[in-house]
């Protein structure tokens, strides 16, 4: 089952950025990040990777 997002290419808050290096540092999966931040893993995705953050892959 998938989740939908209604947040649709919105700009990301100086709030969300913490809370995305907060999430990474404490090593949590992109999964999850996504779903933390309420924002698609693509998006989580690429946001880190503009930020040279590394997200470690769950496995």
């Amino acid at each position: 089952m998938s989740e939908r997002f209604e947040r649709h290419r919105q700009d990301w808050t100086k709030d969300e950025i913490i809370k995305l290096k907060t999430l990474v540092e404490k090593e949590m999966g992109l999964k999850a990040i996504a779903k933390a931040l309420t924002r698609s893993e693509e998006s989580t995705k690429k946001r880190a990777k503009l930020d040279k953050l590394k997200i470690k892959k769950m496995r």
